[in-house]
């Protein structure tokens, strides 16, 4: 397979964000007498802003979370507390800065993220690795979040490149999702914590363990 870029999703590839977001959004929800379900935490990866900040602000009867408030005013509030925490420190995955590095020597990088164009900027900033991306960009910046392919088929119009001949980087099931719509080979790097619905699993070419096993020669090997 001829493959002309590599896209990266950033939270749960980059760095180990899941988890934080996780304790934000469930305290924040605890905080304003909403209800946290077994499955809430799946729904929202791959989510757009505008997206989980409308679930969690929904009543109860309409399938939200019953936080109270606009949409508006929960997507602020939860991204403060996720800046105040990359603010402190920004937790970055073992091997992703090497990772990053090695990819950009045999093509032009994407990154395709469900943050905020925020917490985007403030990450790639403190981390150093805004250097080594051609184009970020922000599900918040496109009609719809992950599964839909939105945000993968832009960053490969921003790219110049086809979608088909690129390869994405992703750790979760909707994000894999979103990156096969769009036509993209998909290298997933699952997080332990949340593992991968068989389904979207299949839809990878590689799993990997970590991400010293990104390399060059894996990008291109066949399954």
């Amino acid at each position: 397979m001829r493959i002309t870029a590599v896209v990266f999703d950033m939270d749960g590839v980059l760095i180990d964000s899941e988890p934080v977001w996780e304790q934000v959004r469930r305290d924040y929800v605890a905080e304003k007498g909403g209800r946290w379900l077994p499955d809430t935490q799946k729904r929202l990866m791959g989510m757009s802003t505008g997206e989980w900040s409308r679930y969690l602000s929904a009543d109860r009867d309409a399938d939200g979370l019953g936080v109270g408030g606009s949409a508006e005013q929960v997507a602020r509030e939860v991204i403060e507390r996720m800046a105040a925490h990359y603010d402190r420190a920004v937790p970055l995955l073992a091997g992703a800065v090497d990772a990053v590095q090695r990819m950009s020597q045999n093509w032009p990088l994407g990154l395709a993220s469900s943050s905020p164009r925020a917490l985007i900027d403030t990450v790639l900033g403190r981390t150093g690795l805004i250097e080594f991306f051609d184009v970020t960009l922000s599900t918040e910046q496109v009609e719809r979040g992950k599964p839909a392919p939105d945000v993968y088929l832009t960053v490969a119009r921003a790219l110049r490149r086809n979608a088909a001949d690129c390869a994405a980087v992703e750790d979760s099931s909707n994000g894999l999702r979103a990156a096969h719509a769009a036509g993209m080979r998909v290298i997933a790097a699952p997080r332990p914590e949340y593992p991968l619905d068989p389904e979207a699993r299949t839809l990878a070419t590689h799993v990997i363990d970590g991400l010293d096993e990104l390399t060059p020669a894996l990008v291109v090997a066949d399954s």
